[in-house]
């Protein structure tokens, strides 16, 4: 490392921020530029650990642990130190097609591996990685690479989300012709709508995707593979198909009430939300929080970008229910390091609100049984029932209801955020594609081969509800099988 001594002689900083009060008047990205002077320093901060936990990418105790794509964090957080932007972005793409995207929405669990976190402050390593991606677009370094040759082999990938991406973005450099179907009418999947523009703005998305058309990637939206192409065109007219559908089926409530207007599905919320920004016009099936007391069911990233999107569109308040219970503030014995910490956090959403209204939205170990409706129907109160968390018989954590905690909350609109099941039915029942345990097609990791002779499945449609980056490993990984399947050998990573 070009400055051992850094992380002695640096604190950690994040990059400025749009106070938040400021910054729920607009849709914009609301980090601030930070300048290059502390961008170096730090980089310097990444010790000579000897054995570089933040890129293993392995999984403890069911979360990640170090970046799933492997990126060489070390080795461009040392380039960024000594000033060498280009290199460090080389290194950065030699593992990550989109460090734009991961610099942007990716949780870093590279950073709750870090091995400066056991002692010190993490290095700021997503930070960083954002800010190579971005001065790489402005710097006009990222320019479009069409592979020399084609092998005339055609590949079809379902779904433009971060795997469906990532694997036409490797097929195509290997010289195969890729076609990607996007059943929504713009490329991009939940990076173009169920992330939320001031997250991730759309432009940013954009900008990749018109870069992987010119060179060579096809693009077909407004086109759901099952519905508007029958499956069977999967294989009878390309030489293999990568599915990258996602894990879109989501998890509902199905308590009393549910059929009341103004419950809604979070990324219905979100996605016409996101619809309508794009479009400067209010679709049909745009869902406004305008002036409404709300409450969002759900303590993920999900149910935050909803708090934060329910902020811009001005709503009377704000409740945000989790079943459950408060993390700690430090890691507790049983979550040591280098697994990723599950400890409090206040995410920008979580910020916002309680910037507008004096307090976290949040309230842990509480559950719904029922909706309260008025006489036309329409949702106008949530019944809730605080929760302790038991062992049962089986030894497993269940909750169970305390009586005497009910308490009814004012709500005229209700964003379910509870998660995702798994992949949608239509796609894979066509195709006979063997699922596993918990419905995501059944293709073995590292493999990627459903039992369909050339189709593969990656990303949330094999293994369930994810981050962008693991996708993007599957994504690529996917890709690299889907070539030595096609050729008999592969030379991509």
């Amino acid at each position: 490392m070009g400055k051992p001594t850094g992380f002695l002689e640096f604190s950690r900083e994040l990059p400025p921020e749009l106070a938040p009060l400021q910054r729920i008047r607009n849709w914009d990205e609301f980090h601030l530029p930070f300048d290059e002077p502390k961008l170096r320093s730090q980089g310097a901060r990444c010790m000579d650990c000897g054995t570089p936990f933040c890129h293993t990418g392995q999984v403890l105790a069911g979360a990640a642990s170090g970046c799933p794509i492997n990126n060489l964090i070390p080795e461009w957080n040392d380039l960024v130190f000594r000033g060498k932007w280009d290199e460090a972005l080389r290194r950065l793409h030699k593992t990550n097609n989109f460090p734009e995207f991961t610099g942007r929405v990716c949780p870093a669990p590279c950073e709750g591996a870090c091995v400066l976190g056991i002692i010190e402050p993490p290095v700021t390593i997503k930070s960083i990685e954002c800010a190579i991606a971005d001065r790489g677009w402005e710097n006009g370094w990222i320019t479009p690479e069409p592979p020399a040759a084609r092998t005339g082999k055609r590949v079809a990938v379902v779904g433009s989300g971060p795997a469906g991406l990532s694997c036409a973005a490797q097929l195509n450099r290997a010289g195969h012709l890729v076609t990607v179907y996007e059943r929504a009418d713009r490329i991009g999947g939940l990076l173009m709508y169920g992330i939320p523009n001031m997250k991730l703005d759309k432009s940013v998305v954009q900008r990749r995707i018109d870069l992987l058309a010119s060179e060579g990637v096809q693009f077909v939206t407004r086109c759901e593979v099952g519905k508007d192409l029958p499956a069977r065109k999967l294989i009878d007219d390309f030489d293999a198909a990568v599915l990258c559908g996602g894990a879109t089926k989501p998890r509902d409530l199905p308590v009393e009430g549910r059929n009341l207007k103004g419950v809604h599905l979070a990324m219905d919320f979100l996605t016409h939300n996101t619809k309508s920004l794009l479009d400067r016009s209010k679709n049909g099936g745009f869902i406004s929080a305008t002036g409404k007391d709300v409450v969002v069911i759900g303590g993920g990233d999900t149910g935050t970008d909803c708090v934060g999107t329910s902020l811009r569109h001005g709503c009377r308040s704000l409740i945000q229910l989790e079943i459950l219970p408060r993390p700690p503030e430090d890691r507790p014995a049983d979550n040591p390091w280098p697994q990723w910490p599950r400890i409090y956090r206040v995410d920008y959403g979580q910020e916002e609100a309680a910037a507008l209204f004096g307090e976290d939205p949040r309230r842990f170990r509480v559950t719904v049984p029922r909706f309260i409706g008025d006489e036309q129907g329409n949702v106008k109160g949530v019944r809730t029932v605080h929760v302790d968390w038991k062992k049962d018989e089986q030894g497993r954590m269940i909750p169970l209801n305390v009586p005497g905690t009910e308490q009814t909350l004012p709500a005229q609109l209700v964003l379910l955020a509870m998660g995702f099941l798994g992949p949608e039915d239509t796609l894979l029942d066509q195709l006979e594609i063997e699922r596993d345990p918990r419905s995501n097609a059944k293709a073995e990791f590292g493999k990627f081969a459903t039992n369909i002779k050339g189709v593969f499945a990656a990303g949330d449609m094999r293994r369930g509800q994810s981050l962008v980056v693991w996708a993007i490993n599957e994504g690529r990984a996917a890709a690299r099988e889907c070539d030595r399947y096609l050729m008999g050998q592969t030379n991509l990573p």
